[in-house]
């Protein structure tokens, strides 16, 4: 990201205002506000098209499923590893560029009418990084939560899977504040999290934990 300009946090404030005032009533992204309702919108489109379903990633899952503070600049979808290709392709046609990438990252666009980027997730690939590979694949967007050919959330025991997968100290605090959003989850999603990876239940028990311990603060 460049330089923090004026306008932009203009915009920041106001995206903020929306998504306070229409929180309770934007159940589905669909129902976003201005240039990221627009994105996805365009991103409903391809899937009818290629009867391709997706679920919706990222900081706007997080947003959705309680971390309120949470604002993002980019959208992240998870998409079938067999549909990937076909979705770049048709995207490049319908209002998307296909950005550059190294050998090894994950596919970009960037929506040409908002300036929005759009980044996909395969699923099969590997969060975390290049030193520190996720012991697990993005699973396919059908058990996470995505219902026929519209985006859809992922859902809240998958989304932290996939934060857990990515390690980030970002990631950490996404779980964290999670958890204090959505306490009468916390055992569905622990036992969601052993039939994935050991070391995942482990490391939600730490977040829950520490999250607790500032709770009581």
């Amino acid at each position: 990201m460049g330089a923090v300009t004026l306008e932009f946090l203009k915009q920041q404030l106001e995206l903020a205002d929306q998504l306070l005032a229409g929180g309770p009533h934007m159940l589905e992204p669909q129902d976003l506000p201005g240039r990221y309702g627009r994105v996805v919108a365009a991103v409903d489109h391809l899937l009818q098209v290629l009867h391709c379903n997706a679920v919706l990633v990222g900081g706007w899952a997080v947003w959705r499923h309680g971390f309120v503070g949470r604002i993002t600049q980019d959208i992240d979808i998870v998409l079938p590893a067999a549909r990937v290709d076909d979705f770049l392709q048709a995207a490049s046609v319908a209002g998307f560029q296909v950005l550059s990438r190294q050998e090894g990252r994950w596919p970009k666009l960037l929506h040409k009418e908002t300036g929005v980027q759009l980044d996909i997730l395969p699923e099969g690939a590997h969060p975390g990084s290049a030193s520190k590979p996720a012991p697990t694949t993005i699973p396919h967007p059908g058990i996470m939560g995505a219902k026929g050919w519209t985006l859809r959330y992922i859902d809240l025991r998958s989304l932290i899977e996939l934060k857990l997968a990515a390690g980030r100290l970002r990631d950490e605090g996404d779980v964290g504040e999670l958890v204090r959003a959505n306490p009468d989850q916390v055992e569905a999603i622990r036992q969601h999290l052993a039939t994935v990876h050991p070391g995942y239940v482990a490391a939600f028990d730490q977040l829950v934990h520490r999250a607790q311990e500032q709770r009581d603060q």
